[in-house]
């Protein structure tokens, strides 16, 4: 990240947009997940439903690491503030 003269960051938009990526990459992959899931031949088949319960539990870890992120960007912002701050002499 590159921070200007008054010590603002320049890439926090690209940070955000990030982000709301990759909450929202996340939401259609549940809603995949979800449809594979109920689908009757993965049901009928006892080692496909297997992969997708495994699959689900593996899944089910990574929107406990959104809200690091949020706190990360969060941390971001504060930090390009401190810098603004900072840099006036």
């Amino acid at each position: 990240m590159k921070m200007n003269k008054k010590g603002f960051m320049q890439d926090l938009g690209a940070l955000g947009i990030g982000v709301v990526s990759l909450v929202i990459i996340l939401a259609v992959a549940f809603l995949i997940l979800a449809q594979v899931k109920a689908n009757a031949s993965v049901a009928a088949d006892g080692n496909a439903t297997a992969a997708v319960n495994t699959l689900t539990a593996a899944a089910a870890t990574i929107p406990n690491w959104v809200p690091i992120l949020i706190i990360v960007f969060i941390g971001a912002i504060v930090i390009g503030a401190v810098g603004l701050f900072g840099r006036k002499r």
